[in-house]
């Protein structure tokens, strides 16, 4: 199975971690495009879901540079990081952006990976107790 995602736990409560993924976002120099309340969309059409929040994120630098190469790559904006309760526990989800290399043959490695640094310094940063 491809290594496709970055997962780590946090002792913060759900609410707290959503709090601190915004702050890294905002502390990165990051904009928030928008959060997603899943579990809340979902109990509104009678389903039950553990607590789950999406929070779309845009590096204007990185998405300029991408889409000047290839349009297309816009199927994989904005970047997400998604705050869940799994197993109990508080975990913070980010895909790994070098993934749009593999998908965009323009997309160096290289470049993306330094997409994919500061997602997971945001999501590391957030993580700290």
């Amino acid at each position: 199975m491809i290594d496709f995602s970055y997962i780590i736990e946090t002792s913060k409560s759900f609410d707290e971690a959503v709090v601190s993924v915004l702050r890294a976002v905002e502390k990165k120099g990051w904009t928030v495009f928008q959060i997603y309340d899943i579990k809340e969309r979902l109990a509104a059409k009678g389903f039950v879901q553990r607590p789950l929040k999406i929070i779309e994120i845009c590096s204007g630098k990185y998405a300029h540079q991408f889409l000047n190469k290839n349009r297309m790559v816009s199927l994989c904006l904005p970047c997400k990081i998604n705050v869940m309760e799994e197993g109990g526990k508080v975990v913070i989800v980010g895909m790994k952006p070098t993934m749009i290399a593999q998908l965009f043959p323009e997309i160096k490695v290289e470049e993306a990976q330094g997409v994919e640094e500061e997602i997971l310094d945001i999501i590391n940063t957030a993580a700290q107790s």
